[in-house]
């Protein structure tokens, strides 16, 4: 891949896709391909193969899919597997059936079972039984993971998926119905200070451990496989992460303290709701293999979520009221 090939992103606006084609486009892509969903709807095959005949993309990025929290999950299951479900298996084939020369799927870590050993590996894929709350995305995203490597067995493809932890960044959702718990957290304490509110409540008891990974050093570990490995360098599955993790209850503290930073004096107090679910105890990738290709993750959580929260005030206005 290099700077004159035509790449498409699907999921373009995404929270990963967004970043991919920053990461892109800093590294002077010229011919970076994107559509919005009214141009081309990516769940309607015969839409996904007129934009590959015409278009003839040479790299895909696959960031396109249905997001969000264990209440979405847990309210739309149907929504989270067909949808993506469908996404995966219309691009990817498409890839195939007009010759695309790479494929970047990327997944979730929530494809592992609810107690792999930690941190988890590559290899334990399919040994147990899923996070109920997310079974339904977590079954999509493998047969995506599967589909890539069947094509690469019959046809000698070179598709590859990736899988990262938690994702947060610029351009992330903030919806309380449907976001993930990073963003969620960033919106409920930018709430209680906008509002004078002296308390927080949050899901669980605070004790799951969680691994957070800025999207911009996603998309830099995205463009890093493109260009230097193919699957049969570097496999079919990969985790990407930082190594390291922390428990919701650290994270909510941090969040908190960064929200607050401009008001000395002011904090809100944190309440647990521990009748709602926790979800899966502890979630570390290992991420032992995409080291030893030559890639790490640079950005700090302390400044990531310093950037988060700079980009939450310019998409809402700062003190403005969020829809």
């Amino acid at each position: 891949m290099d700077t004159s090939s035509r790449i498409f992103v699907a999921g373009h606006r995404g929270l990963v896709g967004s970043a991919v084609v920053r990461r892109l486009k800093a590294r002077g892509c010229t011919n970076v391909l994107q559509r919005v969903h009214h141009e081309l709807d990516l769940e309607r095959q015969e839409k996904v193969e007129a934009f590959f005949a015409v278009e003839r993309p040479e790299y895909v990025i696959l960031a396109a899919a249905l997001v969000g929290g264990i209440g979405a999950n847990s309210g739309y299951p149907a929504d989270f597997i067909t949808k993506n479900l469908a996404i995966a298996l219309n691009v990817i084939e498409a890839s195939r059936r007009y010759g695309v020369s790479k494929l970047m799927n990327l997944g979730s870590s929530c494809i592992y079972p609810k107690f792999a050993p930690q941190p988890v590996k590559e290899e334990h894929l399919l040994t147990g039984p899923l996070e109920p709350t997310n079974e339904p995305y977590a079954i999509a995203k493998i047969a995506a993971i599967k589909l890539c490597s069947s094509m690469n067995r019959q046809f000698g493809t070179d598709f590859m998926s990736l899988m990262p932890n938690n994702l947060y960044g610029p351009g992330d959702n903030y919806d309380l119905e449907k976001s993930h718990v990073l963003p969620a957290l960033i919106r409920k304490f930018h709430d209680a200070k906008t509002t004078g509110s002296d308390r927080v409540l949050l899901w669980g008891d605070g004790s799951p451990l969680r691994e957070f990974l800025y999207s911009d050093d996603l998309a830099d570990a995205v463009v890093f496989l493109m260009e230097r490995y193919s699957v049969a360098e570097a496999g079919e599955l990969l985790n990407v992460g930082t190594g390291e993790e922390l428990s919701i209850g650290a994270l909510a503290e941090t969040v908190r303290e960064v929200v607050y930073e401009d008001s000395p004096g002011r904090r809100c107090t944190i309440e647990w709701d521990s009748s709602k679910p926790n979800g899966t105890p502890r979630k570390l990738l290992d991420v032992s293999r995409l080291s030893a290709l030559g890639w790490r993750s640079r950005t700090p959580l302390a400044v990531g979520l310093k950037a988060a929260y700079r980009d939450f005030l310019k998409m809402y206005g700062g003190e403005k009221s969020i829809p």
